[in-house]
């Protein structure tokens, strides 16, 4: 094994999991990119997409958009700007621009420059569950793709969820391994989310793999107080990775989305949403009131959500720093889930490419 060189990129890749471990995630979805309440009216910030930098701004009146992170004039990032109105302002020499991506206004004011009217590409952004989804493909086709439908969270009667969100430095498809792969339990003997895993269903069906695994959920020192497993199916739980999205599902009652972020080939930032239909009151048969789930659910991610995920994040950086070292060592895997995992999301990577260059040769 040679722990000097680089890691193959896709083209020159010569397995599965070296191809996995390049791969970008097909810009032609909806994919979250920051918890809303983080960007206050009136501010701007960095979001980046496989290596693409993006300025996402929320105008003075509430709304969202995103703009390429570059000023036309010098390529300074609009992300050192601010914001006026409904426009995002240069740090540098004061050019405006408006939501469609125009240079709507100038400082100068000269007659020629104002002949110069240049544009940069805005992105189509949508608000819902509480995240900013932003649409980094082909603007063309975003009405046709479609956020995941979570009818649980929205309505009179949704369910609480409190939304966290990650930066973890590693790559997207290590992430998507670690959250449906259950043979690593032994990480999380301190808190058991779940033990004695039995996979039982692992079905590839078009872009989506599906999952089962016979276990027992949620039995930890501290979380089975919180689970009322006399009501409910703790046993058995259904998941799937449903490109480029996770999600889980236990007795329709407790449910989780994982929504991941391609920085790079070595950081993705994660945005989970664990939801339940109820909890109970430790010790006591009753369930929490309703109104009280908010409330629950924030101390319930302090105290053993966001400790069981820092697990999975020490493991998954752990992972990318010992495959940049040892990228080329025999792949082992004993799980037939990743694999799957690994074969759709090369493939959704290939077809990307393919489509890409099809475009470019049009173009030529």
């Amino acid at each position: 094994m040679n722990a000097y060189r680089a890691p193959p990129d896709f083209e020159e890749a010569g397995n599965l999991r070296q191809q996995a471990r390049a791969t970008g995630l097909d810009p032609d979805y909806w994919y979250a990119v920051e918890q809303t309440h983080r960007i206050k009216p009136g501010t701007v910030v960095e979001v980046i997409f496989w290596k693409h930098s993006i300025a996402l701004y929320r105008a003075v009146d509430g709304s969202f958009y995103a703009l390429e992170n570059r000023c036309a004039h010098r390529q300074v990032k609009l992300s050192l700007g601010e914001v006026q109105g409904c426009r995002l302002v240069c740090a540098y020499h004061g050019w405006q621009y408006d939501e469609t991506g125009r240079r709507a206004d100038m400082p100068q004011g000269r007659t020629e420059q104002e002949q110069i009217k240049p544009s940069i590409r805005s992105y189509p952004v949508k608000v819902r569950y509480g995240l900013v989804w932003l649409f980094p493909g082909n603007p063309g086709i975003a009405e046709q793709r479609e956020i995941p439908e979570i009818p649980e969270l929205e309505g009179s009667d949704r369910w609480a969820c409190v939304p966290l969100s990650f930066t973890w430095s590693a790559h997207h498809s290590m992430v998507i391994d670690n959250v449906s792969d259950f043979t690593h339990a032994h990480l999380h003997r301190k808190y058991q989310p779940f033990q004695d895993a039995i996979l039982t269903r692992c079905e590839t069906i078009g872009d989506n793999v599906h999952l089962s695994y016979d276990t027992k959920v949620g039995r930890g020192r501290f979380s089975r107080l919180f689970v009322d497993h006399k009501n409910l199916n703790t046993n058995q739980m259904e998941l799937c990775f449903e490109y480029p999205y996770q999600w889980s599902n236990t007795d329709n009652a407790i449910k989780h989305w994982l929504f991941v972020l391609p920085v790079d080939e070595r950081t993705t930032r994660v945005f989970f949403l664990f939801y339940f239909k109820s909890l109970k009151v430790p010790l006591l048969p009753v369930r929490i009131p309703r109104m009280a789930m908010s409330a629950a659910l924030k101390i319930s991610n302090r105290l053993l959500i966001v400790p069981l995920l820092t697990q999975d994040k020490i493991a998954v950086e752990a992972e990318q720093q010992g495959y940049e070292q040892h990228w080329d060592a025999p792949p082992i895997e004993f799980n037939p889930v990743v694999k799957a995992f690994q074969k759709v999301t090369v493939r959704k990577w290939q077809e990307y490419l393919t489509r890409e260059a099809k475009v470019s040769n049009t173009n030529a």
